[in-house]
């Protein structure tokens, strides 16, 4: 969905830096994604959350694995955005692992698996009004656990980024670790007024 903001991946006329990138350093490096979150696209990842249709899981990761062959990332392993324990017995498994899984066959990256923990419950991203209510809803809610990251190039997994905030808020953590670079890596992008 070029032209976009080259880190926040936010559609941007000029392609360059946008004005909230310029203003708000960042740890992630850069976020990608392939799709808007409408129509199909929306459909698809309801359908994976919240009806339990895991079976999609394979179709989506086929659909990065295409935009990855066009558009790289600099990546050495994918780790997945973890979901609260709580929302995970709930749920039953993380979309955003499943995914990650997929794509891992389809472009030979190794998954880190358990490496991120949700630490802070806090309500669904797509409640938040805002993205600073976004921010302030993720601000120190992951902590990576271990030192498998050390110096690896990570491409994290999500299934939608709407201000970024998640995954902003677990580069910080996985930079805690000394990764040298995380990349963001969503299905689809949530573009709001």
């Amino acid at each position: 969905m070029p032209p976009f903001c080259p880190r926040c991946g936010r559609p941007q006329a000029s392609g360059i830096v946008c004005p909230s990138c310029w203003q708000r350093p960042t740890e992630i490096d850069g976020i990608r994604s392939p799709f808007r979150f409408d129509e199909v696209i929306r459909k698809a990842v309801h359908e994976l959350k919240y009806r339990n249709l895991k079976a999609i899981s394979p179709c989506l990761a086929e659909l990065l694995a295409d935009y990855l062959k066009e558009n790289p990332l600099p990546g050495d392993a994918l780790v997945a955005v973890p979901l609260h324990a709580r929302r995970l017995r709930e749920r039953g498994y993380n979309q955003s692992d499943l995914i990650a899984k997929e794509l891992s066959k389809r472009i030979g990256l190794p998954v880190i698996e358990d490496c991120l923990i949700r630490i802070k419950q806090a309500q669904p991203q797509v409640r938040a009004v805002d993205a600073e209510e976004r921010r302030r809803n993720v601000a120190d809610a992951f902590v990576c656990r271990d030192e498998r990251v050390k110096g690896e190039r990570i491409i994290l997994i999500d299934d939608v980024c709407t201000s970024g905030a998640t995954l902003e808020s677990c580069a910080a953590a996985l930079k805690d670790k000394n990764t040298r670079s995380v990349w963001g890596l969503t299905l689809a992008r949530e573009i709001r007024n």
